[in-house]
């Protein structure tokens, strides 16, 4: 709580309203509350930094790279077949080792984990974090508990545990039950055991978390409970008096359900301490960044949020995109807008505590499609994405908010800006120091060549593809194009016209790494590059522009041809966000072909360390 300043004076009449002089306000929310004889009025004012921190803040002259990693998708030694917060400290090992100064992850939202509710892009909520990603084995309590212990040394599950660490594709759901089953006894232990330390970190961290914790606890447990008397995994089709967290009836379960609620609280807090855990090895490996966390751009309707937060979101109407000349019907991507007519009847409030939530531990945010600050695609229910309509947001208020928690936290804030970019936005979101995304695949000369890499932006993070694009060995061999084709999506005519283009574009990125030098002329032969070469100088080049952040994707240089992701398709055709790395990171890390393609990275970072020692040298 903040203090509290009275003043009586007289209040001004200008234009527009009343002026009213205000005391010097740090950054932050403040209540200003006005009594003109009996009339009384509130507000509140947000105080806003005019940017967020900057790379050269926080880096110095430096220009650094790191990994990036669909965590789900990291097979480590232990778990529960789905990579988690341990292995998530060992890809901050092996990113040190090679000189890296960052790690980045898919967003870490609550999911439910079953069925079609996959994707870390379309969560229950953004507040909180999936139970998935807790490594069990760090759970302090296993130790304290010989029932876990046997639990998981029984046969059965020793079993189970085989069959999923081994499995090329997650099946979350599986992993959940498991997961559910060993979490009951750690937090059993917990209860009976659990050090006085432990006890009141436990205690400060719901105090922290507040409200909107116990509320995410009683979604979780409240839905398990109604759906094992078969109601929808879906809020708006439950009975009624449950539909409103603060109704009776939902206050009453939330007593009966008193102690399945802190275990639901409990696995938070321990998931807040895991990867807390990680953000401390970061820095004690001096990574500059740390941890760069993701923040989808919503949540699912049915789910948390829009339970808990009804109010800041709009009905009937869903975000998407408009048709462009990679999705010519548009799009439309299941979730509600926050409704930009509320944002300052608490809609502000909301949107900071997201921000805080997943700035958390973090040393940079990306946000995904920051575009929608500025305006969005709203698509009416049960309508065509072509039928939808742009509706403008106050940016100015957004990117201040964003400025704001980046401030606080000290972190780096990247806007995922790919797509139809309006006149002016670029400039805005360099203004409030936001920096931008910048994808190989994507930069294009107006002739179609690749980019040159002194003329990348000076204020981006450069990856070569993103979560929604092919891999770049499943680019260079056409495996996206043969998925698309498999699939119906594409004819054989289709195809071969497709795989005639993209062998234009594989020869124009060919040309662009020789004449730069990361390639070698081709051989007499003519024989293409083998994908680890490619791969290998395409992470040199992107070492070689001016960016300040270069983030290499690790599905990369484990050689994966396989998407993790295709956009637009169903899972009836292809399971996206199941699929996993086909090493383990241990082996990964010892592989030649990775150190071979993290050369170019490591020449950065020696390039990197010795202008910090000629800076430190200058007197």
């Amino acid at each position: 709580m903040g203090r509290t300043r009275a003043r009586r004076g007289r209040v001004g009449v200008a234009r527009r309203g009343l002026e009213i002089p205000l005391p010097r306000l740090e950054p932050g929310a403040h209540r200003i509350a006005l009594e003109l004889g009996t009339a009384a009025f509130e507000q509140t004012l947000w105080v806003v930094p005019r940017s967020c921190p900057s790379p050269r803040e926080k880096l110095g002259a430096r220009r650094v790279f790191g990994l990036w990693a669909n965590l789900y998708a990291v097979r480590g030694a232990g778990g529960v077949g789905f990579g988690n917060l341990g292995d998530l400290a060992a890809l901050v090992r092996l990113t040190a080792a090679a000189g890296g100064d960052f790690v980045g992850v898919n967003p870490l939202h609550a999911l439910r984990n079953r069925g079609t509710d996959v994707s870390p892009y379309a969560p229950v909520s953004r507040l909180f974090r999936n139970p998935l990603y807790l490594d069990p084995e760090a759970v302090p309590e296993l130790a304290a508990s010989p029932a876990a212990r046997r639990l998981l040394a029984s046969a059965g599950v020793r079993r189970e545990l085989a069959l999923l660490r081994s499995a090329r594709w997650l099946d979350p759901a599986r992993s959940a039950r498991l997961l559910a089953r060993l979490v009951a006894l750690l937090h059993a232990a917990f209860r009976r055991h659990a050090a006085p330390a432990r006890r009141r970190a436990f205690a400060a961290y719901r105090a922290e978390a507040g409200e909107a914790l116990d509320a995410f606890a009683t979604f979780q447990v409240l839905e398990e409970v109604l759906a094992g008397r078969g109601a929808p995994r879906d809020w708006r089709r439950w009975p009624r008096a449950y539909r409103d967290p603060g109704a009776a009836e939902v206050r009453a379960f939330r007593r009966r359900h008193a102690r399945a609620l802190e275990r639901e609280a409990f696995v938070q807090f321990e998931l807040d301490r895991q990867l807390g855990r990680a953000a401390d090895e970061a820095r004690r490996r001096g990574l500059g960044v740390g941890l760069y966390t993701d923040l989808a751009i919503g949540s699912a309707p049915s789910g948390f949020d829009a339970w808990a937060f009804r109010e800041h979101f709009v009905d009937a109407v869903e975000v998407g995109a408009p048709p462009d000349d990679y999705n010519r019907a548009g799009q439309a991507w299941g979730f509600q807008p926050l409704h930009p007519g509320r944002l300052g009847h608490g809609g502000l409030g909301f949107f900071a505590r997201l921000l805080r939530a997943n700035l958390r531990h973090a040393g940079a945010l990306r946000i995904d499609h920051i575009l929608g600050c500025f305006r969005q695609w709203w698509v009416p229910a049960g309508a065509s994405a072509r039928d939808g309509g742009y509706v403008r947001f106050p940016a100015g208020a957004l990117l201040g908010l964003i400025a704001l928690e980046a401030r606080r936290a000290g972190a780096l804030v990247i806007g995922e800006d790919l797509g139809t970019v309006p006149p002016g936005v670029p400039a805005r979101l360099a203004r409030h120091g936001v920096l931008s995304s910048r994808v190989l695949l994507f930069e294009r000369t107006r002739s179609g060549g690749f980019r040159a890499s002194r003329r990348y932006s000076k204020r981006a993070l450069v990856t070569a593809n993103t979560h929604d694009l092919p891999t770049l060995v499943g680019w260079y061999s056409g495996r996206d194009l043969a998925i698309r084709h498999e699939l119906g999506l594409l004819g054989s005519a289709g195809l071969r016209r497709a795989l005639h283009e993209r062998a234009d574009e594989l020869a124009r990125l060919l040309a662009r790494l020789r004449r730069e030098g990361h390639l070698p002329p081709p051989g007499r032969d003519g024989a293409p590059p083998s994908p680890a070469a490619l791969l290998a100088a395409v992470n040199r080049f992107l070492c070689a522009t001016p960016a300040p952040l270069v983030g290499l994707a690790l599905d990369d240089l484990a050689l994966e041809r396989e998407p993790v992701n295709v956009p637009g398709v169903g899972p009836d055709g292809y399971p996206s966000w199941r699929r996993r790395l086909a090493l383990p990171i241990d082996a990964l890390a010892d592989r030649d072909e990775t150190r071979r393609a993290l050369a170019g990275a490591a020449a950065r970072a020696r390039r990197r360390g010795r202008r910090s020692a000629a800076s430190s040298a200058r007197p």
